[in-house]
């Protein structure tokens, strides 16, 4: 199996439907396909015959010759009948004509390694395809593009010391040269300023990305299906006076005021009940260990401190102290009462404790993989050990932080490509893409 074949892809779900598109890339497509169509001309839709192996099907053609395609090579696509016996033979018989079934994202990959896409983009169509509430959507959209300015910016300030500090090591006592490390750390500390601002941006914008699993516990009648359900917009749990009506972890996935969120609804947690209960019991530590935040929900008639639960211990540091039914009486503390719909206090809770104090709005275009943040929290520890060089520090030390700190940003850009790391990118695209 070689990159440079030409690759065939369903571009759409191998499900019965009005039309199904087959993708084609790869070289001199218009020789190959010969035998199966007619090419129409470039980027200009056309109707034409498929035939093969005694099938006639009418089909819509559009064809892309290289460069200017999705990938960079030449590109076909074919709007067949959306049968998916269909759609399968037609793939085999392109296989006949030396194409091959695509890997998945290997489509994607051929537009990142001829230069179509950056890296960067390439990861926020991937987020783009995963995403499943607005935010996500809007978060990977603001990201595709261009490079964000700041990584831009911190490309050109740093590419002339790399060559500068080179240049010393090289050639400093031969030409006289020398590395103004004063400067150098100066502007190595207005670098840092503004790596740091991305850093903060990247953290919260990792949890619009990926989402937050936050879990409601309580005992029996806490009010946990109640908060659950408001939080869904939708009455996806039992509420009733009756304790112990949840019998099993309740999942949701839902976007709430901006904030795109795993809801677990877990069984009310005391020693009696019936054995469907006491299993429901029993699953809360599990849903609680994977969980980013635990609601602890107790009603604010309990008084100031709530009764502690056994199953917290060891969590406390990922657990958010939730008094309940706030409307019936006073007292302190985080105060909801999800039957009048006051929630604002646990929006506040929640957004300062993901997001800081930026708002999703101000999220737009951050760095948010966990690839992303890894290499600009390694970038950042790098520009930070320039600032701290000693001013008569060797030339050979600061050209070699300065060529750590260059070969990391062009990781972060994709211009340093690993091909272990591309496998791995790659592999959660489909087919067709």
């Amino acid at each position: 199996m070689s990159a440079s074949d030409p690759i065939a892809a369903p571009a759409t779900p191998l499900l019965p439907s009005a039309v199904a598109v087959v993708r084609i890339s790869g070289r001199n497509l218009l020789d190959r396909l010969r035998p199966l169509v007619a090419l129409p001309k470039p980027r200009q839709a056309a109707l034409r015959h498929l035939r093969w192996e005694g099938h006639d099907e009418k089909a819509l053609i559009l064809s892309f010759p290289a460069p200017d395609s999705y990938t960079g090579e030449d590109v076909v696509e074919l709007q067949v009948h959306g049968n998916p016996l269909l759609v399968q033979r037609l793939l085999t018989h392109l296989t006949t004509l030396g194409i091959r079934l695509a890997e998945p994202g290997e489509f994607t990959r051929r537009a990142l390694l001829n230069g179509k896409q950056g890296i960067l983009e390439v990861e926020a169509l991937q987020d783009l395809m995963a995403a499943s509430t607005d935010q996500q959507i809007r978060q990977a959209q603001a990201r595709q593009g261009r490079l964000p300015s700041w990584l831009v910016m911190a490309r050109s300030r740093l590419a002339p010391w790399v060559a500068r500090a080179e240049a010393t090591v090289d050639y400093g006592e031969e030409e006289g040269l020398s590395l103004d490390l004063a400067t150098l750390k100066i502007e190595a500390e207005e670098l840092g300023r503004v790596f740091h601002v991305e850093q903060k941006r990247a953290a919260a914008a990792h949890w619009l990305r990926d989402g937050i699993r936050v879990a409601l516990v309580g005992r029996p009648n806490a009010g946990k299906s109640t908060l659950f359900n408001a939080l869904a917009g939708e009455d996806r749990a039992i509420v009733t006076d009756q304790p112990g009506t949840t019998r099993d972890v309740l999942e949701v996935r839902v976007e709430w005021r901006g904030l795109p969120l795993l809801l677990f609804d877990t069984a009310g947690i005391r020693s009696a009940g019936d054995e469907a209960e006491r299993q429901g019991v029993a699953r809360v530590r599990g849903v609680l260990d994977g969980a980013d935040l635990v609601l602890h929900l107790a009603p604010a008639s309990e008084g100031p401190e709530p009764r502690a639960l056994p199953e917290l211990v060891g969590l406390e540091a990922r657990t958010l102290q939730v008094r309940t039914f706030a409307d019936q009486c006073e007292g302190p503390g985080l105060r909801v009462s999800a039957p009048k719909g006051d929630l604002d206090a646990l929006e506040a809770a929640l957004k300062t404790r993901f997001l800081g104090d930026l708002a999703p709005e101000a999220l737009m275009g951050a760095l948010a993989t966990t690839r992303q943040v890894r290499l600009l929290d390694a970038l950042t520890d790098q520009v930070r050990s320039v600032i701290e060089l000693p001013v008569d520090a060797p030339p050979e030390l600061a050209a070699s932080l300065l060529q750590g700190a260059w070969g990391l940003l062009l990781r972060l850009t994709g211009e340093d490509r690993a091909e272990t790391s591309l496998d791995a990118l790659f592999q959660g695209f489909c087919l067709g893409k």
